[in-house]
């Protein structure tokens, strides 16, 4: 390719909204360009690291026996109806009406349309297991897209399917599966940690993340450093239930708190230590208002809740719905409430001689305890677990990490064979319901997280094994003939290699194109200089150490292909 002809339209300010490395890079060095809110073209760089990056999935999903297909994009509503999803999956379900009025949806996901695919066309046990898969564009109707291909509502997703007779099926496809993440992540460049994962609305139980570390990510993960348990924040436990609080039981009173609308405020003007202390906070989960209780220093995990509450909806309580329950924000207590759903941490009960809300404005009880002065309908481990608390596994200090996640893998069970009816017969004769799991990847996100850990101030750094052209070939003086003509010649021979290579035959500055050839990323650049006609020497540069080399122009070539073999 001659960079003259290379359409990557680069820019020179970076638009406000791009707030992390990997979406300014992006847009600077002319790999995407936004056409709206989380939608995005792109453009030719872009879509060849794309494309490698999917040959690698390919590749990978092929040495467990997957095989390919493509499914349709555009879902009739009655499916998706049929699986249960229509509704709980919320406002992220892109909806459309065709001429006629009849509902669809653009698709965000295939669980349901590969399932009514598999059961009309696997009847016996013989035919399994089947591991299916496509790599398709999807969309989710995101509240807030941001951060460019990391949250858009239009992306590139590889979505595979397994179909097994039995669990332990199920255990071996999910463990391939697993396996070729790691493969797949670890040729792309990717430093990347597995994770236990909420299912969120894919639904089924059991699954992972994985997650590519980065300070950017939108995620947050907790690690063990002595074992091998990591989890997302969303999902990870408490180690173990707090042994009782061995303080006796003091005398229940009431206490005027007058300007004590926060837990701190109670605190502070009780001289209380906040572990002792119990804070309301009231949501509606799906319209129905529900009080929750934790204690004073402690955060809500709201998946966690929401997955306790089997809710479709969560949202903090509007004040219309705390005007209904007669409750008076800042001073909520569990004593003598009535009528409204309440669940409590399950450190709750543990703490002896609580502070906790009176109920009326400006009041606090003193010395409540759980099951002496109040009980709740509902005890469940509903809170963050914060950074150096206890593993789970093995007891030692946890550590955190922000990642962004890339990939996730679920074992769906039977959750939507069973809905859809999608059966096959056993070795017995008798008809059973296929045991599924499902695998996504997603390819543009996989591409920015590599750019989120490869890049510095100059621009992105690729591996070998993505980066949209391998080599870039500098003549630093384009109205010297013979300069000219030995980047030609070494561009030639590179291309003869089968090695993708750019020859910057522009009219620019040197300074300019070696700085589009460090913001573009190319793994070498060999710079053909005025030094070149006195020594026979070409430069090669490295772009990930800043190594340079000189190298006799009759060897470039073979020295560039080798250097290629041994670092893709």
């Amino acid at each position: 390719m001659k960079a003259n002809q290379l359409f990557a339209p680069t820019l020179r300010e970076i638009p406000a909204e791009a707030e992390i490395a990997s979406h300014q890079l992006m847009l600077k060095a002319g790999l995407i360009q936004k056409l709206a809110a989380g939608v995005y073209s792109y453009l030719p760089v872009s879509w060849r690291v794309m494309k490698k990056i999917s040959e690698i999935i390919r590749e990978e999903m092929d040495a467990i026996d997957g095989q390919e297909l493509m499914m349709p994009i555009v879902h009739p509503a009655e499916i998706w109806q049929q699986s249960g999803r229509w509704d709980v999956y919320g406002a992220e379900l892109w909806r459309v009406k065709d001429r006629h009025g009849r509902d669809f949806c653009l698709a965000p996901t295939h669980e349901e349309i590969i399932t009514d695919l598999v059961k009309d066309s696997i009847r016996s046990y013989k035919q399994l297991p089947q591991r299916l898969y496509q790599i398709q564009t999807k969309f989710r109707d995101e509240r807030r897209p941001r951060f460019g291909l990391m949250r858009s509502r239009e992306f590139v997703m590889k979505d595979m399917y397994s179909f097994d007779k039995d669990e332990e099926g199920l255990e071996v496809s999910y463990r391939l599966a697993y396996g070729a993440y790691e493969k797949i992540f670890g040729r792309c460049g990717l430093n990347c940690r597995p994770v236990e994962a909420d299912s969120g609305a894919i639904g089924g139980s059991g699954s992972h993340e994985f997650m590519a570390l980065a300070d950017t990510g939108e995620a947050d993960i907790l690690y063990c450093e002595a074992c091998d348990y990591a989890a997302s924040t969303e999902i990870a436990s408490v180690a173990a239930l707090p042994e009782a609080d061995p303080q006796t039981p003091a005398e229940l009173f009431l206490k005027e708190t007058p300007n004590c609308p926060t837990i701190e405020d109670v605190c502070r003007f009780l001289n209380l230590d906040i572990k002792k202390s119990i804070k309301a906070m009231c949501y509606a989960a799906d319209g129905k208002l529900v009080i929750v209780f934790l204690r004073g220093d402690r955060r809500v995990n709201e998946v966690k809740l929401k997955n306790s509450l089997h809710c479709l909806e969560l949202e903090f309580a509007p004040e219309e719905l705390l005007r209904v329950g007669g409750l008076v924000p800042g001073y909520i207590g569990a004593i003598d409430i009535k009528g409204i759903s309440v669940i409590a941490d399950c450190e709750v009960p543990f703490i002896s001689n609580q502070v906790i809300g009176g109920g009326k404005h400006g009041t606090h009880y003193v010395n409540a305890n759980y099951g002496r002065d109040y009980t709740v309908e509902t005890i469940a481990d509903i809170r963050m677990v914060e950074e150096g608390e206890c593993c789970p596994k093995c007891g030692a200090p946890l550590r955190k990490a922000r990642g962004i996640e890339v990939g996730q893998v679920f074992k769906l069970h039977t959750k939507y064979s069973h809905s859809m009816e999608a059966r096959f017969h056993d070795i017995d004769g008798q008809e059973k319901e296929f045991v599924m799991g499902c695998y996504g990847i997603g390819v543009g996100r996989t591409m920015a997280a590599v750019i989120e850990q490869n890049h510095d101030e100059k621009g992105i750094i690729w591996p070998v094994s993505i980066a949209p052209y391998q080599v870039v070939v500098i003549p630093v003086n384009d109205k010297d003939q013979e300069l000219v003509q030995i980047a030609q010649d070494i561009y030639v021979g590179l291309q003869k290699k089968q090695i993708e290579t750019v020859l910057d035959d522009r009219k620019e500055r040197p300074g300019v194109k070696f700085n589009d050839a460090d913001l573009l990323g190319y793994p070498l650049r060999i710079t053909i200089g005025t030094k070149c006609k006195e020594t026979g020497n070409a430069e090669v540069k490295v772009r990930s150490t800043g190594e340079q080399f000189d190298i006799p122009l009759q060897e470039t070539v073979d020295y560039v292909t080798n250097w290629l073999i041994k670092n893709k």
